[in-house]
C-alpha cells in the first residue's frame, strides 16, 4: 500500500514514525474489502502529494495491527488520526469521509501560510465520460451496469458511499431472486461491486459543485471537473420531516429517521415512532430487537402499512398503538429528546409521552437541491419524464425515485435505471 507519498507502517513502528515525527502526521487505519477505505484512497494519497513535506501521510493495516488499534480505540475503517508534536489534534473521520473533511483536519496541523501554499500547487483535473450518473442507488448503479457493458465510459457519482436508501434498509424481502430477506447494505455492496466489475467509475463521497446541466458537468471535490455526452440524474430521495418544533434542532440527538443507523443506541429504551406506512411498522419491528418498547404514534384510525406488516406488529408484544393522534412538539432536556407532546385528533386533547428517542417515518422528497428550479416537477415535486426517462433539458434522463411514478420501489428504481441507460446508449450509437 506504500507510494510515494504514503507509506505503510506497522504497530512496531507507531511511536517512532507517528508520535515522535518532527513534522505532523495523518495516519490512515484501513481494512481490506472495506468500500468506504477504497473510496477515502484517492483523496489521501491526493492530499498527501499536495502537503508533501508539510506533513506525513501513513497507511496502518487495522486487522494486522490490533493491538494497537484496541489501545488508540480505532473500531471501524477507514479512521483517519492527526497528531502534531506526538498529540492527536482535530477530530477523528471515519466511513464515508470526504476531501473537505480531510483539509479542514490538515488546516490544524500546519500554518496558515504552508496550508495555503499547499493548496495554490492544486492542478485541477479534467474527465470526460460517456454518461455520468448522478447517485449510486439502485438506479445508478443498474444504469450504470447496462451503460458499461454496452462499452461505454461511465462514472457514477455519489454523495455516500453507493447503495442509497437500500443501503440502510435493515432487510429487503421482495428482490427477485432471493428466497430469503436480504440486509440492505449487502444487496447494496453487491450493486456496487457489479458496477465496479462491469467497468463503472466510482466517485464515491464525493462533494458535487458547479452543476452544468445544459454541458452535462459538473465539479467534484473543488477539482475535478467532469463532462459527458449524456446525464442520468439518479439522486432518489430523502426522509421527509414533519416540521414539528424541536426537530430539526434535535436530528442526531434523540430524533432520527433510520432505524438500522440508530436502533442500536436504543438497547433496552422506550421508542416513539411516527407514522404508519409500510416504512414506519417494518421498522419499528427491527427496532424491537433493541428497544423493550415501541409507541407507533399514527395521524389516522388505521395503519397505511400492508396488512402482513401490521399484523407482525401487532403480535410483536414489545409495540403499543397510539392512532388518530399527531406530534406537536420534541420535548428535550438540551441535550436530547425525551418526551413528545401529542394530539388526540378527536378529542383535540393534548398529553405528553416519555421516551428515550423518536424515530420519524413520514414519507419521502426528491433530492434537487443540486438543481434548483432548473427540472420540469410534476405537482408533487418530481421530476416529470416519458416513457424512456428523458427530463425536460435534452441529453438529461431521470431514473428511480427522483423520477415521477406511481411506485417507488427498489424493483421499479432497477427498471428505470435500465430504461435510461439502454436508450441513452442507443442515442450514442452504442
Amino acid at each position: 500500500m506504500s507510494s510515494q507519498y504514503v507509506s505503510e507502517i506497522n504497530a512496531d513502528q507507531f511511536d517512532q514514525e507517528v508520535l515522535a515525527s518532527p513534522v505532523p502526521v495523518v495516519a490512515d487505519f484501513y481494512s481490506t474489502e472495506c468500500a468506504p477505505c477504497e473510496a477515502v484512497a484517492p483523496k489521501f494519497e491526493g492530499l498527501a502529494e499536495l502537503f508533501a513535506g508539510k506533513v506525513r501521510f501513513y497507511k496502518l493495516f487495522r486487522q494486522g495491527n490490533r493491538e494497537l488499534s484496541e489501545k488508540l480505540g480505532v473500531k471501524s475503517s477507514p479512521t483517519l488520526l492527526f497528531y502534531k508534536g506526538g498529540q492527536e489534534v482535530s477530530k477523528r473521520l471515519m466511513g464515508g469521509i470526504r476531501r473537505s473533511e480531510i483539509l479542514e483536519g490538515l488546516r490544524q496541523l500546519v500554518s496558515a501560510e504552508d496550508f495555503q501554499s499547499a493548496l495554490a500547487t492544486q492542478r485541477p483535473q479534467r474527465t470526460e465520460v460517456d454518461i455520468l450518473i448522478l447517485g449510486g442507488g439502485p438506479a445508478g448503479l443498474t444504469s450504470g451496469i447496462y451503460a458499461a457493458q454496452a462499452k461505454l465510459k461511465v462514472m457514477v457519482v455519489d454523495a455516500g458511499l453507493g447503495g442509497g436508501n437500500l443501503a440502510v434498509t435493515h432487510q429487503v424481502s421482495n428482490f427477485p431472486g432471493f428466497p430469503k430477506p436480504q440486509p440492505g447494505f449487502m444487496l447494496a455492496h453487491y450493486m456496487v461491486e457489479q458496477a465496479k466489475e462491469a467497468g463503472v467509475i466510482m466517485r464515491l463521497a464525493a462533494e458535487v459543485s458547479d452543476v452544468d446541466l445544459e454541458h452535462k458537468s459538473l465539479v467534484l471535490d473543488g477539482l475535478e471537473t467532469v463532462s459527458a455526452k449524456k446525464l442520468i440524474v439518479a439522486t432518489g430521495s430523502s426522509p421527509r420531516p414533519i416540521g414539528v418544533k424541536g426537530e430539526k434542532e434535535y436530528k442526531g440527538r434523540g430524533v432520527s429517521y433510520c432505524a438500522t443507523c440508530d436502533a442500536k443506541y436504543y438497547e433496552g429504551k422506550h421508542v416513539i415512532v411516527i407514522g404508519g406506512g409500510n416504512s414506519a411498522v417494518e421498522e419499528a419491528q427491527f427496532i424491537t430487537k433493541f428497544a423493550t418498547k415501541v409507541t407507533i404514534v399514527h395521524q389516522f384510525a388505521e395503519l397505511q402499512a400492508n396488512k402482513a406488516a401490521q399484523q407482525a406488529a401487532r403480535e410483536n408484544p414489545k409495540i403499543e398503538f397510539l392512532l388518530s393522534h399527531e406530534p406537536r412538539e420534541f420535548l428535550h432536556d438540551g441535550k436530547t429528546v425525551h418526551r413528545v407532546l401529542v394530539e388526540d385528533l378527536v378529542h383535540h386533547e393534548l398529553r405528553e409521552l416519555e421516551c428515550d428517542g423518536v424515530f420519524v417515518f413520514a414519507g419521502m422528497q426528491p433530492n434537487l437541491e443540486l438543481f434548483p428550479g432548473r427540472f420540469e416537477l410534476d405537482r408533487w415535486g418530481y421530476l416529470k419524464v416519458d416513457e424512456e426517462m428523458h427530463t425536460s433539458i435534452p441529453d438529461v434522463f431521470a431514473a428511480g425515485d427522483i423520477a415521477t411514478k406511481r411506485f417507488r420501489q427498489m424493483t421499479t428504481a432497477v427498471a428505470d435505471g435500465t430504461v435510461a441507460a439502454i436508450v441513452a446508449s442507443r442515442e450514442l450509437g452504442s
